[in-house]
């Protein structure tokens, strides 16, 4: 970064610390040199002066000041990290999916860490000057989608259009469908989970459960497209709020793990003696959501490879994207 850059916190970042913030978005900045930052007030909060251990909310903007090359300084003394080859840059720059003056919509792949940590050193958020094309500035990331969920994933070219996006997504006029592969048939073939969430405090990584006492509400619908033997379904799927790992846990929920999501549903996840890939198969297929400056957008996203390895094995329909928006809210 050379320049003041403002960033808009997404609904499902709600409620981290700032510190914890800035290590998962600039991990090489330590925690001395952010304290610095903040009493000199170059790091700000809606334009208020904060401190690190302050909870942010969803829609609320970060004044980040010049932190340097991001890819050349360590974390903590230790080796450089490498920058954005330019293998990786033409590979993202071939994802993108629909570009105007505003909004960049590119096609996230499978595998692909949006944010990165001390523990992820490639991810999209160090590839963003690589989708510059004609601007000056980075486009800033206004939702994610899991590491390895595939599919569409918007980015704002301005900060006028990352305020618009941001109000979008924290309401609901952003409609996301994702399409999935589950492992047994959801009863009844159309429906909604309205299952709250809650965080686990795991030394695991990022983990989510069912929490009808303490967690936040989660709502998603559901449907059946198509299902084979009864052992696996073809399932579009669109979630009414954006929790962390809304759709894994939900499908996990009723009794039918979205396929290869051993996280969740754990070895019953996976189909022995197939041969089909062991990746996670949810995809964010398709988004319908109001342009900022007028009329709409709406993008849709192919299958990742491994998801048409599996639609050929089951014979499923490529172009049958199912109604889940026909579902009982």
């Amino acid at each position: 970064m050379s320049e003041v850059e403002t960033r808009t916190i997404m609904a499902e970042e709600s409620e981290i610390r700032l510190d914890r913030w800035f290590k998962r978005h600039f991990p090489q900045v330590n925690h001395g040199w952010l304290e610095k930052l903040l009493r000199t007030g170059q790091i700000r909060v809606d334009g208020k002066r904060v401190k690190a251990n302050v909870r942010l909310e969803t829609g609320q903007t970060v004044r980040i000041p010049p932190l340097g090359d991001q890819e050349a300084v360590p974390a903590s003394g230790g080796p450089p990290k490498p920058k954005v080859s330019r293998k990786d840059a033409a590979e993202i720059q071939a994802r993108v999916l629909y570009k105007d003056g505003d909004v960049l919509v590119i096609d996230k792949p499978a595998g692909l860490a949006v944010q990165g940590g001390t523990a992820t050193p490639k991810h999209l958020d160090a590839m963003l000057d690589a989708l510059m094309f004609e601007k000056d500035e980075r486009p800033k990331l206004v939702h994610r989608l899991d590491k390895d969920t595939s599919g569409v994933l918007v980015l704002a070219r301005t900060a006028f259009a990352a305020t618009k996006l941001a109000a979008a997504f924290r309401g609901k006029d952003a409609r996301k469908y994702y399409w999935a592969v589950t492992v047994g048939v959801p009863r009844p073939f159309q429906g909604k989970v309205d299952a709250a969430l809650a965080k686990e405090p795991t030394g695991r990584g990022e983990r989510v459960a069912v929490d009808d006492e303490d967690g936040k509400r989660a709502v998603s619908l559901y449907q059946v497209v198509e299902h084979a033997n009864k052992k696996v379904a073809f399932v579009a799927l669109w979630p009414l709020t954006g929790r962390t790992h809304q759709l894994r846990v939900h499908m996990e929920a009723i009794g039918t793990p979205i396929l290869g999501d051993g996280k969740y549903g754990g070895p019953e996840a996976f189909l022995a003696g197939t041969g089909l890939p062991n990746q996670l198969h949810l995809h964010a297929r398709r988004l319908i959501m109001p342009h900022p400056r007028g009329g709409r957008i709406d993008v849709t996203a192919p299958l990742p490879p491994h998801m048409v390895t599996t639609w050929t094995y089951f014979s499923f329909d490529k172009e049958n994207d199912g109604d889940p928006f026909a579902a009982v809210e």
